[in-house]
């Protein structure tokens, strides 16, 4: 079986790969912008570089696909922040370039990484299906793209009956190796790193709203695995246990939670992400606080998929990575100290949410 991954250096394409190298009847091809380092999970991979933004990308792309079994679509751009309209081009004008390239190639098998942030607001202590309204939430960008992406899998669909569409929803993606990556996309140079190899987290803010389910990366490639394996098609929302909020996150790093006003989050976002101090806006803050809880019965019904890693430890891995400034040879997830989002950046003039 032949698949092509579009996104596969970033934090779950790198997981995907160290899981589908494991499989002996499955030919890998990646296509990123910048291709990795061939060595360590980028190894027996045929690479191609492809900005799937530019305007000759689904003829590039149609050549690429062609003979393939699956595509696989992970590429997604967070940052920069304050260029809406570089993360307009790659997010949703890409994601149609790979969707009409797949078309074009008569590929049979399209996987789509979608995400939690599809949906729209709904509740904190309970659990929505995957047939919650997929709307997005206002505010953030990326959910407002996550939902533009999936209407046009929406008509797709319609157009083209016999392609098979999967779309995996998941919750926040952890794992050590996107620890540089993650701190350098979300939380910016004046995060103090290094009190993290303590195992704590002094103070957790708390908010009714503060309730959100994470997944470690390995799992999330697991079930990829299993979408391409089985004869399955729509979505399915991936999440593990527990949910994490400040009770929870406090007791596991010894921290003390804190009531905190929604709207002083949204407002120390705002202002800082304004002043350049940090890269995340208050889209972000208000997707953590509107997002819903998912139900993963589907996963494990129809997929048989059940995570390894609870939510807590794939988290405590993810805090190590980010106090390790973990990394990988991929430009995703480099921890090279002069990008924007990490102190060598900030020194060279490269803040925080900029190219």
């Amino acid at each position: 079986m032949r698949v092509v991954i579009v996104g596969a250096s970033g934090n779950a394409g790198t997981a995907l790969l160290r899981r589908l190298r494991a499989e002996p009847d499955l030919d890998l091809t990646g296509v990123c912008r910048r291709p990795p380092t061939p060595a360590g999970p980028y190894a027996d991979v045929t690479w191609h570089p492809v900005d799937i933004g530019s305007d000759d990308a689904t003829d590039r792309l149609a050549e690429i696909f062609s003979g393939a079994d699956a595509i696989v679509h992970l590429a997604w751009q967070i940052q920069p922040s304050h260029d809406q309209r570089r993360l307009y081009r790659t997010n949703v004008l890409g994601s149609r370039a790979v969707f009409r390239a797949a078309i074009r190639a008569g590929v049979p098998t399209l996987v789509h990484a979608s995400s939690v942030g599809v949906y729209a607001p709904g509740p904190k202590r309970a659990f929505v299906r995957e047939t919650w309204l997929r709307t997005g939430i206002t505010e953030s960008s990326y959910s407002r793209h996550k939902a533009l992406v999936e209407r046009m899998l929406d008509e797709i669909e319609s157009d083209h009956p016999t392609l098979r569409i999967v779309r995996l929803r998941p919750g926040l993606i952890f794992q050590r190796d996107a620890g540089a990556e993650i701190t350098r996309y979300f939380a910016g140079p004046l995060l103090p790193t290094s009190l993290l190899r303590f195992g704590r987290i002094p103070v957790v803010p708390r908010h009714p709203g503060l309730r959100l389910q994470a997944v470690h990366a390995d799992d999330v490639a697991d079930a990829y695995l299993r979408v391409l394996r089985a004869d399955v098609r729509g979505a399915f929302n991936l999440a593990a246990g527990p949910v994490l909020d400040a009770d929870i996150i406090g007791r596991a790093f010894h921290g003390v939670p804190l009531s905190v006003p929604g709207l002083l989050l949204e407002g120390a976002a705002a202002l800082t992400w304004q002043l350049r101090l940090q890269p995340v806006d208050r889209g972000w803050v208000r997707l953590a606080l509107k997002s819903p809880l998912m139900s993963c019965d589907r996963a494990a019904a129809d997929l048989g998929w059940r995570p390894e890693t609870d939510a807590v430890s794939a988290f405590r891995e993810l805090l190590t990575g980010i106090a390790d400034s973990a990394g990988t040879d991929s430009p995703p997830l480099t921890n090279d100290p002069g990008l924007p989002g990490r102190p060598g950046g900030l020194l060279r003039g490269r803040l925080p949410g900029n190219p």
